[in-house]
């Protein structure tokens, strides 16, 4: 077998982290050796540390670390008292944590649709939904806008929105953490945002984390009692009911270290995705983000009919390329969800998206030679 046969047959990963294993080398073996020396494996100094520096990152006051992006988002609605007889708002084209949460604070989750071009929820259908709580008896208190595959939401339509419906923002930056909204990054932007460090996202740690980013001192000192138990003055001594919620300080280490590297990968995904999109636009659907916005790209998602996903998604497979559908089903159509109300109207964007919609591999360390594979090897399955 030749060079480039060879090459052709080898396996492309759809998220490549060893490459930035070997780009980090001895410092996070360094850093995880002083966890291990010191052995203050919950909340350890690291944790401190990390909570200082990503709050300096993106611009907010507070950063409360917790164990996934999932207990993020439930501190922040249990901080707020949210629960049965409260109707929160979640577009139906994301994962199931958004809308789990709200369940399980015992609230009701109520489905909008989401903006074509940029996947994120549409304003106008948030208004519809909250009309719909209002007409069940549901009490709308907040929206959980998703910045989805890397791109902020349109926070301008929806807070302008929230402030007239008096709804609580909780930005799901699960996918976005780095990506910025004019002159802000996510973070500083909405009242309260959770992120999720699960190690494929575009700032990933070696297991769970998240955080919640604030400038309310109150929220955040709640938010800090309940990710231990609900504490009070002590760990014995329970002011409110919690859970266990805590960053591992060995994965705080683990952060800390990624995080020196991590604008350099944000301007090496955005080069990527212009790759991509230049490469692409003349064949498939290719994504766009909102001007005045910037994206981390945490994927890179085209679009194209179904029958032709199913077909390219095997094509590319056969080459040793993988690919990706975030999301096959939208949250409304889901057998856990279908008894939840949505916005009048329906979400028929949601559902043609999730007929759509296919990912190709983007991470920061995807050179162009692959890249150009890759490219190449779409073009070719569509006949292009």
């Amino acid at each position: 077998m030749n060079q480039l046969a060879r090459l052709d047959s080898a396996s492309i990963p759809f998220i490549d982290l060893a490459a930035q294993r070997r780009r980090l080398g001895r410092s996070i073996d360094d850093a995880i050796a002083r966890v291990l020396d010191h052995c203050q494996f919950i909340l350890g100094p690291e944790v401190r540390a990390l909570e200082a520096e990503l709050a300096a990152f993106c611009g907010a006051r507070h950063c409360v670390t917790c164990a996934s992006g999932t207990d993020a988002l439930m501190l922040v609605l249990m901080a707020k008292g949210i629960g049965s007889g409260d109707a929160v708002i979640c577009p139906s084209f994301t994962f199931t944590a958004t809308a789990e949460v709200v369940a399980l604070v015992g609230a009701t989750p109520v489905f909008a649709d989401v903006e074509e071009p940029t996947f994120n929820l549409d304003a106008r259908s948030l208004q519809r939904a909250c009309a719909m709580a209002r007409r069940l008896g549901l009490r709308p208190k907040a929206v959980i806008p998703v910045d989805l595959f890397g791109q902020p939401a349109d926070y301008k339509s929806i807070a302008a929105l929230a402030e007239s419906e008096k709804l609580f923002v909780l930005d799901d930056a699960a996918q976005a953490f780095g990506a910025s909204c004019g002159n802000q990054r996510l973070g500083a932007i909405a009242p309260a945002t959770a992120t999720s460090f699960f190690p494929a996202k575009p700032l990933g740690c070696y297991g769970d984390g998240g955080a919640v980013f604030t400038d309310d001192e109150e929220l955040a000192r709640i938010m800090r009692s309940l990710r231990v138990h609900g504490e009070g003055r002590d760990k014995y001594e329970g002011a409110r009911i919690g859970l266990n919620g805590r960053m591992d300080t060995l994965q705080a280490a683990v952060l800390i270290e990624k995080l020196k590297i991590f604008p350099d990968e944000i301007t090496a995904r955005e080069r990527i995705a212009r790759r991509y999109s230049a490469g692409l636009s003349d064949i498939v659907t290719v994504p766009t983000v909102a001007d005045g916005a910037s994206s981390v790209w945490a994927q890179y998602t085209i679009r194209l009919a179904s029958c032709r996903r199913d077909a390219l998604a095997a094509a590319l497979r056969q080459q040793g390329i993988p690919t990706a559908v975030y999301y096959p089903i939208p949250l409304h159509r889901q057998q856990i969800y279908r008894d939840f109300p949505i916005a009048e109207g329906g979400a028929p964007v949601s559902e043609r998206l999730a007929e759509e919609v296919i990912s190709l591999p983007m991470h920061a360390y995807l050179d162009e030679v692959t890249q150009d594979r890759i490219i190449e090897a779409v073009r070719h399955s569509l006949g292009a």
